[in-house]
């Protein structure tokens, strides 16, 4: 009995100390079981903590992307942090208890409590406090980085007090994240992650608003850098999806060839069986593949990275002397491709070619029988094991892409597991890809924009991929999209421009998405594609260098954006999740405030791992983990990127820096004014010139139009008398030279307009 009452009596004790503690010290009652919870759902790490002041007031700016983000650096910041937090969301009293326990300072909607709460930040700087702020206002719901508001600078005007940048890393995915399109109603996908707080260097009060949003950025970057082996191997993925899909169709082409997810599996594993018995040696790294995109080039680039053999796909729109030229460059062996489709192209290969066609005659029964095992028997989590995918690290190289060659002889970029991954995800987060998508791969695979996302994003994530090998045939691509209801469209602006002329409504009548990149979308081929298709076209950015990836608007029909925008018309959209971009002066390599030209420079788990054998090259092209692009560009105040040049687009004339692309877009509005031929009719380049330093050459189609006329329209639209061609620089051809990927032939251009324009004639501007 005695026993019972002083455990009654110590209980009771416990009690009561607890209910003191509660009362007289809120925040130890509090801490004592967030430690205990939340040291057992997650485990924590810490970098740049010796950032952090260890007395004095500061502000903390931090991303956002889960309803617990201020809870977890409570939990792992040494000193109490007083957030300013909308106060509609503690408005219960365990709400506001806990909200007092920690200071926090609680703003309402009201103009009059916003001014109050920034009031009480500021005061508390001041008193010596850490106040903390989540200056996008709202929770991401991609996971991109959001416009930064203006309160913040507000808070800490007047002192002198720091400001530190801190990127939480861990949390999207989660239940209190807007992973998967909704908050808490999902299952956890993983049991304690690993999170890890990123600490920057302090920063002066007065530092602009924009370069405090960078500085958050690129911890972001830091952070999806430094766990990059967390990101998936796409090889695995895809087992996954064709296991999903099985006996639905997975992938169809132009050429009426169409496979199911489980057709698909059992070439690909037989495939793979085939080459390393018949073709390949076991030290055989690159591998040459020749095919357009259509289900065997999708079987065959999957099938060298499941051996996980380097595919190296060639530009079958080169000479035979540049096709060369890559292949000597890595060393290729071996060139996978077709004889239907090598007839058709005038090559001559310094490599063994190996005809697909004949190839498929040793396909054995065995062959066939494992790869069938395999594909529909074996647990995925084994096959791994089987292929070796489970010993494949991100940083292995998956591919080489070798660059357009626009402004010289290709390079080729060495792009790994981790770079073209992160691009899948990040395309999942911002287009939303699944199951019921259906996606039509033009872009050809040598492409970096086919080959990451017309690929691997339609094979690993789930959609289905209906492939043709000519994205101008606008006849055969419609039939394509009626047949087959594609949602998803990558194209560039010159390919949509002869869609507009041949394509049908009802053939894009399920077309939900379109994504445009390479070049720049004039803002007249936005309205007319939405007037006759129902779909608004989107633009993003990226470089072969960068997996390609770096920035996309997010289409209307996928948003999912609450109180901030995420499009921008005339932009190239914010930086993906986990992809940090500023710009900086070419001359100084100072960053630049919002709307200011200059360098366009990127960081993050895409930038490629270099340059085959060119190491100083590589080096000049990545400075301190940042990738300098050669575009020039501004971002502005809500954080979109706009691209306004590229450095070689731009002419020195007369010390002055005059930008082509500024020009070209005034004079294809000139040029197309007043038909419907949406083809692409204007180039400008230049030529050099013994008065001024450079001379503007237009290039342009056959036209009506009087030259006076149009170089009127130039001057009436505002362009300064250094941006207008003179009469003579404007050289008729028969066709602008192009690229087979879309873009502009820079090279092309400029030796077209050196070998036809004349050394005398008017300077630029005269008439």
């Amino acid at each position: 009995m005695n026993g019972w009452l002083i455990a009654l009596a110590v209980s009771a004790a416990v009690f009561f100390a607890l209910v003191a503690l509660a009362i007289i010290s809120p925040r130890r009652f509090v801490r004592l079981p967030f430690n205990i919870l939340l040291s057992l759902l997650y485990r924590k790490r810490i970098f740049g903590l010796e950032n952090l002041p260890t007395d004095g007031g500061c502000l903390v700016i931090s991303n956002h992307v889960s309803w617990i983000d201020g809870i977890l650096i409570l939990w792992m910041l040494p000193r109490n942090v007083r957030f300013i937090v909308d106060g509609a969301n503690f408005s219960s009293s365990i709400g506001t208890y806990l909200g007092n326990a920690f200071d926090t300072i609680f703003m309402m909607s009201q103009i009059k409590s916003i001014g109050r709460a920034i009031k009480a930040g500021r005061e508390a700087i001041v008193d010596g406090d850490v106040v903390g702020v989540f200056p996008e206002g709202t929770i991401s719901r991609t996971g991109q980085l959001q416009a930064f508001k203006p309160g913040i600078t507000k808070i800490i005007k007047g002192t002198d007090a720091p400001v530190v940048p801190m990127w939480m890393d861990g949390m999207w995915g989660s239940i209190f994240s807007f992973s998967g399109g909704k908050f808490f109603y999902k299952w956890p996908k993983q049991f304690r992650r690993t999170l890890t707080l990123y600490i920057d260097k302090p920063v002066p009060a007065d530092t602009p608003l924009e370069i405090l949003r960078t500085r958050v950025q690129a911890l972001g970057a830091r952070a999806t850098i430094d766990h990059r082996s967390q990101l998936p191997i796409l090889a695995k993925g895809m087992i996954r999806v064709c296991r999903r899909r099985g006996g639905q169709m997975q992938a169809a082409d132009s050429m009426g060839t169409e496979v199911s997810g489980r057709e698909m599996l059992i070439r690909i594993l037989a495939l793979r069986r085939t080459l390393r018995r018949e073709v390949f040696s076991d030290d055989e790294k690159y591998v040459g593949v020749l095919l357009p995109p259509s289900v065997g080039g999708v079987i065959v680039n999957i099938a060298l990275a499941m051996d996980q053999r380097i595919s190296a796909n060639l530009n079958y729109t080169v000479s035979s002397d540049v096709m060369n030229h890559c292949i000597a460059e890595v060393g290729i062996k071996h060139v996978l491709t077709s004889e239907r489709f090598l007839s058709k192209l005038d090559v001559k290969i310094d490599a063994e070619v190996i005809l697909l066609d004949t190839l498929k005659d040793k396909v054995t029964k065995l062959d066939k029988a494992i790869a069938f095992i395999q594909a529909t028997v074996v647990p995925a989590s084994l096959l791994d094991r089987i292929l070796g995918l489970s010993n494949v690290d991100g940083d292995d190289i998956l591919t080489i892409i070798f660059t357009s060659g626009s402004t010289g002889m290709p390079k080729g970029v060495l792009l790994s597991n981790a770079n073209i991954s992160h691009n899948v995800d990040a395309i999942e987060r911002a287009v939303k890809l699944d199951m019921n998508d259906t996606v039509l791969g033009v872009l050809p695979f040598f492409h970096s924009f086919g080959y990451s996302v017309t690929l691997w994003g339609a094979m690993s994530l789930g959609p289905r991929g209906i492939y043709h090998f000519n994205p101008l045939d606008s006849k055969q691509i419609g039939k394509l999209a009626e047949k087959y209801g594609v949602t998803v469209l990558l194209a560039t602006p010159t390919f949509l421009r002869g869609y507009l002329r041949r394509v049908t409504p009802e053939q894009f009548s399920k077309l939900d998405v379109v994504v445009v990149g390479a070049e720049k979308m004039p803002a007249e081929l936005f309205e007319s594609f939405e007037k006759k298709f129902g779909v608004r076209p989107v633009e993003g950015y990226g470089a072969t260098e960068l997996s390609p990836l770096v920035s996309v608007n997010i289409p209307p029909s996928r948003s999912s954006a609450a109180h901030q925008a995420d499009r921008v018309e005339g932009s190239v959209g914010r930086p993906l999740p986990g992809v940090s971009a500023r710009v900086v002066s070419p001359d100084s390599g100072d960053e630049l405030r919002a709307g200011e030209d200059g360098m366009l420079m990127v960081t993050g788990p895409n930038v490629m791992r270099g340059y085959a054998n060119q190491e100083e090259m590589t080096g000049k092209a990545i400075q301190d983990g940042w990738y300098v692009t050669g575009d020039i560009a501004n971002v502005d105040d809500q954080g979109f990127i706009h691209i306004t040049g590229r450095l070689s687009r731009f002419s020195k004339i007369g010390g002055e820096m005059v930008p082509h692309v500024r020009i070209e877009e005034e004079l294809s509005r000139l040029f197309c004014e007043g038909d419907d031929d949406e083809t692409l009719r204007i180039c400008v380049t230049a030529v050099p010139d013994a008065k001024k330093g450079e001379r503007l050459i237009v290039l342009h189609v056959p036209t009506t139009k009087e030259i006076d006329d149009i170089r009127k329209g130039l001057s009436e639209a505002g362009l300064p008398n250094l941006f207008i061609p003179g009469r003579d620089g404007f050289i008729e051809v028969e066709a602008i030279p192009m690229l087979g990927t879309g873009k502009l032939d820079l090279k092309a251009a400029k030796d077209v307009a050196a070998s036809l324009a004349t050394s005398a004639g008017a300077s630029d501007g005269d008439d």
